[in-house]
This record gives structure tokens, C-alpha cells and sequence, in this order.
């Protein structure tokens, strides 16, 4: 029989998606499942997006530009201009969502057995990218104490070689929903500078940061125009994830012009998603208000909820609509297979995602959990109290 390639056997499972046959499972029984698991919000995408593409009189649907269409770049970077950042419409590519962003993105900075570092936790796929890319990962890992906030510099500088090619961030984060500061952006963009590095900055939940917090774009540091690398999304921002359209945005051209080869070789980003995501960038600052203290609500609940739980370490989240919990547990994969297989209260049980996927060191986030609160308020109180309820019930050993 032939054999599957390396990449292939060793490429990791989703932690979020995979427990998904335990689900189908328990919902073919008749037990109610809320899920705490992903981060498909329930907020309304915009009716600009949805209306853009039904009024669509479009007699052949042909291929689009490979970087994207003109008048969606050119609307794209207005935003960004609002948003304080020089960015043109020749600085983006159009992908197809913010994973392809990142594989073309990894294709055009590193070579295989090359080395990236990345903060831990960190969103899970970063693994599988890094393995199709033949890219080694190199993590340093924050803490649940500090919040998950940037570990120190110094820890970064002693997994720096000759293979290092570039650090990855997400900021916000997922699965922790930290948001860097101002001075750990610099410390980021002087690191890359000193041993000339690419930054590359996971910026999907750029809109979504609390309590009076602001985010700072790797972007905007004028110094890192030929290191910083921007990826980001539709998909979150307006509630789109199934349009899968994303982007890249950089000043370095050669970058550039070694990405667009990428972007060649898939042909082009698809259409009817383009047409939603720019009539998308018309949305008024009313609907961000609006959803942004959806989520503090949101946020403030699910804390408040947990703290009444004995045994658990909470990070607040100051940004995206993630928080990383620590359960008084030894296996937080067993616990969320058996919430689903063998737990139910009153005929209702909750789905979450195991946290030791979101890092790489072997061993590291075991009895941690994500949840994302993209419930509304009446059901994530109720997914709390099960949840409480399963801890007091689940056995321990």
C-alpha cells in the first residue's frame, strides 16, 4: 500500500473540531449541547454584506483578480487608514481567509527545517500550518498567573539560531484573549530589528479589545516596515466566517511580490465572499459599539460565573471573546470527551475545547480549557451552571 507522507501523519488534529463526533453523539440521544467549544459568534453579519450579494447581477461568475478586487483593496485600506494605519491598497492581498493568509505567509519567509517562535498558547492551527510548511515551532510560554501576557524577551532571545526567521503573535489572542501593550509591541519590534526577523501579527480580533484598551497594530511601528507581516480576516470582525475571506498587508515588497506568486498559484479569492466583505467595509461604528458591549457583557458573565467554581485559575480577557481556564483536573481532553459521552444535567451538557492542543510543549495546558463566549447572556449562564455541576461530578481518578 503507499505510503502517507510525514507531513500528513504527523499533521495534529483540530482540538476544537475533533471532539466533534462525541457531539453528533450526544445530540443523536437527545441531549442538549452548548457550545463553548468555537468561535463562530452568534452576532448578526451586517445586512450590507448579505443584501450586496443577493442584489448581484452577475451573468458569468469568472475568476476575480489573484491579489483580489481593486475596489475591495482600495475599500480595505480606507479602514485601515481610519484605523490610523498607512496601508494602500497595494500593500494587501486578498486570501482566502486568514489560514491561507498564514500558509502564504510561512511559504514565502522560511524553508523547510526553518524555525518560527511563537508565544504559547497560541490558536492551535499555527501546529498544522508549521507542519505543512515544514517549519519547525519554538515556543515560549506565557502564564496563566500573568494573565498570559508577553513572556520576557529574553526568554524569545535564547531560542534564537541561525534557522529563526520570524516570531508569530496573535492580538488579541486566541485561545487567551490577551491584548499586547504598546511597550511589548516595542519590545517585539526591537527583537525583530536586532536579528533581522519578520514579525508576523494575527490580527483578526483587532476590533474587539475592553475596558478602555487600545490595540496596537505591528503595522503601525514605522521601524518594522520590511519585518512586519499583518494577517487578518473577515471572519470574525463581522461575524463572516464562512465567507473565508482574509488578507495580507505588508511594506516589504519583495514579501509582496513572493506572496502574489502564491496567490497566482490558487488562482484567485472567491467572488460572491469578496462582493460581501466590501460591502462590509460600509458597516457604521454603531454596529461595533453595539457588539462590543455584547462581549464585555458576555465576558463579565462568564467571569463572574467561574469564580464561584472552587479549584480554578481564570485569565481575564482584554480582547477577541476567549478565555483560557485552568479546571481542578488532570485531563481536560477526558473531562470534554466525557461531558459529551457521559454527562448530562437535565438533559443538557456543554462542549469545550481541551487547551493542551493551543500549545505546543508536550504536556503543557493539560488541565486547561478555552471557552468562547459567543452565547448569548440567558445561555452561557446556563452553560456555566453545567459546567459547574459536571466539575463537582466528574470522577477524579
Amino acid at each position: 500500500m503507499p505510503e502517507i507522507s510525514i507531513k500528513g501523519t504527523t499533521m495534529p488534529e483540530s482540538p476544537i473540531r475533533k471532539l466533534v463526533p462525541y457531539a453528533d453523539i450526544a445530540t443523536k440521544k437527545g441531549k442538549k449541547i452548548y457550545y463553548l467549544n468555537i468561535g463562530q459568534p452568534d452576532i448578526e453579519t451586517p445586512k450590507k454584506a448579505i443584501e450586496a450579494v443577493k442584489k448581484t447581477d452577475l451573468d458569468i461568475l469568472a475568476y476575480s483578480p489573484s491579489q483580489g478586487f481593486e475596489s475591495y483593496r482600495e475599500k480595505l485600506a480606507n479602514y485601515y487608514q481610519r484605523s490610523g494605519l498607512s496601508i494602500s491598497a497595494n500593500d494587501l492581498i486578498v486570501t482566502t481567509g486568514g489560514s491561507e493568509a498564514l500558509l502564504f505567509a510561512m511559504g514565502c519567509i522560511t524553508d523547510p527545517g526553518d524555525e518560527v517562535i511563537i508565544p504559547e498558547p497560541f490558536y492551535a492551527n499555527y501546529n498544522g500550518f508549521a507542519t505543512a510548511s515544514g517549519v519547525t515551532v519554538k515556543a515560549v510560554q506565557s502564564k496563566i498567573e500573568d494573565n498570559f501576557a508577553l513572556p520576557p524577551i529574553s526568554e524569545f532571545e535564547k531560542l534564537i539560531t541561525d534557522k529563526t526567521k520570524a516570531i508569530l503573535v496573535c492580538n488579541p489572542g486566541n485561545p487567551t484573549g490577551y491584548l499586547y501593550t504598546e511597550d511589548e509591541i516595542n519590545q517585539l519590534a526591537d527583537l525583530a530589528i536586532k536579528y533581522d526577523l519578520f514579525i508576523l501579527a494575527d490580527e483578526v480580533y483587532r476590533e474587539f479589545a475592553y475596558d478602555g484598551a487600545v490595540h496596537h497594530s505591528i503595522m503601525s511601528v514605522e521601524r518594522l516596515h520590511n519585518h512586519a507581516i499583518m494577517i487578518d480576516s473577515v471572519s470574525k470582525r463581522y461575524s463572516m466566517c464562512g465567507a473565508r475571506i482574509g488578507c495580507l498587508a505588508s511594506k516589504n515588497k519583495a514579501f509582496m511580490a513572493a506572496a502574489m506568486k502564491f496567490a497566482q498559484a490558487r488562482l484567485s479569492p472567491p467572488t460572491f465572499a469578496q462582493i460581501a466583505a466590501e460591502a462590509a467595509t460600509e458597516t457604521p461604528d454603531e454596529y461595533f459599539n453595539e457588539v462590543i458591549d455584547e462581549y464585555v457583557h458576555r465576558r463579565n458573565t462568564l467571569i463572574e460565573g467561574l469564580k464561584d467554581i472552587e479549584g480554578i485559575k481564570i485569565a481575564v480577557p482584554k480582547g477577541a471573546f476567549y478565555c483560557t481556564v485552568d479546571l481542578p483536573i488532570e485531563d481536560a481532553e477526558d473531562f470534554a470527551k466525557w461531558l459529551l459521552s457521559d454527562f448530562d444535567f437535565d438533559g443538557e451538557t456543554v462542549m469545550v475545547a481541551p487547551a493542551g492542543g493551543f500549545y505546543s510543549t508536550e504536556g503543557a495546558g493539560k488541565s486547561q480549557i478555552r471557552i468562547a463566549y459567543v452565547l448569548n447572556i440567558n445561555a452561557l449562564k446556563r452553560a456555566i451552571k453545567i459546567l459547574k455541576k459536571a466539575l463537582d461530578v466528574y470522577p477524579k481518578s
